[in-house]
């Protein structure tokens, strides 16, 4: 646990609500077939998965807002939806969960993405993607930098959640960090772009896109503790926190010995939007005055919980709040 007690905790998640959050990035429908498998296909080798329900959720970055919502604060996306079915659908996701449509741009040269994952006895089976990931043209950077300057004054935050779907360019990031300079801004990175994310609050990338972006192989403490000190001084950033996956989180801050973050997941069945749990978490403490360190704590219980769900699902304060109590607990024992 770090700096944290019962007091501060209340106030800090009374504080929840009154922290209004932006998050830009690339807005998913995640489509969900439920079903058994008892037999193998004669036609080919593959089983044969008996269809029994359907379900639909906000995934990428709309399940990030969804995060924020369900955490209990204020949320606009922006993004990009197709001029198709499964855009309309989102769009009434979006209702259904009392999000802002306001920050919804349709695009019609290209579809909304969308993912099923077929699941049979809660096993993922395969995964189908419709997507586009070109790059937007320069009219439509043009209307994201359009909301970002009407929404400026009325926002705590700013959440970069790249999935690399083509809505975040190089241009539109460096004039969005630019825009929002005197705001807290926070960065889940992909691949592309990596290093374009300059002077940012914080920058949350995990193992895997480290390690790829950095030639480095992060299999000791040396290394990851040498991968965070050289994004530190590359993007010019406050904080960088390393997700590890089963091995917890490193935070690294300016000035600061690193801290490690042991892992809280008791139970993992689906790692799956974990990170969009995480970053959404970060960004909801740090706008309600948690420091980065306590931050980091919350957001690591938030996606210990998640994990121990089947499919992608957001965190519920009311759960982390328990959890967090119930970890006093164990620390008086």
């Amino acid at each position: 646990m770090i700096g944290f007690d019962k007091n501060r905790l209340d106030t800090l998640f009374g504080a929840f609500k009154n922290s209004q959050i932006a998050v830009l990035g690339d807005l998913m429908m995640d489509h969900y077939i439920w079903g058994s498998v008892s037999r193998i296909s004669p036609e080919a080798p593959v089983p044969v998965v008996n269809v029994e329900k359907e379900t639909h959720r906000l995934g990428g970055a709309a399940n990030v807002a969804l995060n924020i919502k369900e955490l209990g604060a204020q949320v606009i996306p922006i993004g990009l939806i197709g001029d198709d079915h499964a855009g309309q659908k989102l769009k009434k996701l979006f209702q259904e969960h009392g999000l802002s449509t306001d920050g919804l741009i349709v695009d019609k040269e290209r579809p909304t993405t969308f993912k099923t994952r077929v699941m049979a006895h809660h096993q993922h089976v395969v995964r189908t993607d419709f997507e586009s990931n070109q790059p937007i043209d320069s009219q439509t950077e043009s209307q994201v930098l359009d909301i970002l300057d009407k929404m400026y004054t009325s926002v705590d935050g700013l959440i970069f959640q790249d999935y690399n779907k083509g809505l975040l360019t190089k241009t539109l990031i460096q004039k969005a960090t630019a825009r929002y300079r005197d705001k807290l801004t926070f960065v889940d990175p992909k691949f592309n772009h990596f290093f374009d994310y300059q002077n940012v609050t914080l920058f949350k990338p995990n193992r895997k896109e480290t390690a790829d972006r950095l030639g480095l192989t992060l299999d000791s403490e040396a290394h990851i503790r040498k991968a965070g000190l050289d994004l530190l001084e590359r993007l010019s950033c406050e904080a960088v926190l390393i997700t590890l996956g089963e091995s917890g989180m490193v935070l690294f801050e300016k000035g600061k010995p690193e801290i490690q973050v042991p892992t809280k997941a008791v139970k993992v069945h689906d790692v799956s939007g974990a990170g969009d749990t995480v970053i959404s978490t970060i960004a909801v403490a740090m706008t309600s005055g948690a420091t980065i360190s306590e931050a980091a704590t919350l957001a690591n219980h938030a996606a210990g919980i998640v994990v121990g769900e089947i499919g992608i699902v957001p965190i519920s304060k009311m759960a982390l709040y328990q959890d967090m109590l119930d970890n006093f607990d164990d620390d008086n024992e």
